[in-house]
């Protein structure tokens, strides 16, 4: 009979390295995400029971974005940003319409800060994570929009302030 030794232990995975450019673009698209997670609950509870299986598909979408970002984050050694207890809203929020709106506001926002990770990160999954975020919140606005009954339902440059 043999005995058989553990063999060395494996390495952990090594660390993505993140410039400044790309943490600071990071913080910022988490930062919205964070805030978008927070305005659908505002405007779940103003919208019809129609709109909530889009407002839920929305949720998830940004909760699993928020998440791996943070992932992204802390596999680098970066502390990712926290969420606000709360956020400001542009308008108040006092029915349906104004629902709808502050939906297109979340997603612009969140466009606008993945753009922006495309812009500064020169790491390709990085750059691809951004561009699918940047799509499906150009796409959820752009419902959005149409849900309104806004004439104008794309936009020429997603994500562009």
């Amino acid at each position: 009979m043999t005995s058989s030794t553990p063999g060395p232990s494996p390495s952990p995975p090594p660390r993505p390295r993140l410039d400044a450019a790309t943490v600071s673009a990071l913080q910022a698209a988490l930062a919205a995400e964070h805030a978008a997670v927070w305005a659908y609950g505002l405007i779940a509870a103003y919208l019809p029971v129609e709109r909530a299986e889009a407002v839920a598909d929305a949720v998830a979408t940004h909760r699993a974005r928020r998440d791996a970002t943070e992932r992204l984050l802390t596999d680098a050694g970066v502390g990712p940003v926290t969420a606000e207890p709360a956020y400001r809203v542009p308008e108040p929020v006092d029915g349906p319409a104004d629902a709808q709106r502050l939906a297109v506001t979340a997603e612009t926002d969140t466009a606008q800060t993945w753009r922006s990770a495309i812009e500064r990160s020169s790491l390709r999954q990085v750059r691809a994570a951004a561009l699918e975020a940047l799509t499906g919140a150009a796409v959820r606005a752009a419902r959005w929009r149409a849900a309104a009954g806004d004439e104008t339902v794309t936009v020429p440059f997603p994500g562009k302030p």
